[in-house]
């Protein structure tokens, strides 16, 4: 099953060093090694207050230069992430592996880049979900997220990132480069209003949606 999907406003990445601990985004290189990255085991502490999987990762990007590839798994679901990372647009790869049913490999077309992955149970269902943090090409580098979740650990459903653009408020001021990382139970987003004197963070939240999951806007801060 090859699921494609199309990004709305897709946001840069920048380093996670101000927002999480070092490695909660992976630059993407030619040559990575295992055990480098602090993503799996960031992620593995926003599940600790619902149970206490295992988080566990490899890493070591293959096929073109600048390409992204990354394992990660919680309570026993794996996904392997991968993207050529090649021109403006790419394709990003999501295998799952230890679902109940089939664990056949999802595929969504990125405008630019895979920056990073991270895997965590936002909601503390038990079931954990893959977060890819993309970055588009150009000066704007307008990041954004693709998600999936693994349904009662039977099959995997597309996790809805809400477009910045929807919001008025939250994206008064955006100028791109975002961060991402998961912290807790939330996802949270940073990125630099005009000016680049105050930066404003966003915090999602994980809800049930009519026809799989999506991100919602729980709370907005500037400092």
């Amino acid at each position: 099953m090859n699921l494609i999907l199309s990004c709305g406003v897709l946001v840069g990445v920048a380093s996670l060093m101000a927002l999480a601990p070092a490695g909660a985004v992976d630059k993407p290189t030619k040559q990575e090694k295992p055990g480098k990255s602090a993503s799996a085991s960031k992620s593995g502490k926003s599940a600790k207050a619902a149970q206490s999987g295992r988080v566990t990762k490899t890493g070591a990007p293959h096929g073109a230069a600048g390409g992204y590839a990354k394992e990660l798994s919680l309570q026993g679901i794996g996904f392997k992430v991968s993207c050529p990372n090649k021109g403006s647009v790419n394709q990003v790869t999501v295998v799952p592996s230890g679902l109940s049913g089939k664990n056949e490999a999802v595929v969504a077309e990125v405008d630019g880049s895979v920056m990073g992955a991270e895997v965590a149970d936002l909601n503390g269902d038990g079931s954990p979900e893959i977060y890819v943090y993309t970055q588009s090409a150009g000066s704007g580098s307008y990041g954004s997220v693709i998600g999936y979740a693994a349904n009662k650990n039977k099959s995997l459903s597309q996790v809805t990132f809400p477009d910045l653009g929807d919001d008025a408020k939250a994206s008064a001021g955006y100028t791109g480069h975002d961060e991402f990382a998961v912290v807790e139970n939330r996802l949270m987003r940073r990125f630099k209003v005009d000016g680049g004197g105050a930066t404003r963070q966003i915090q999602y939240r994980l809800d049930a949606g009519e026809a799989g999951w999506i991100l919602r806007v729980d709370r907005v801060s500037q400092f």
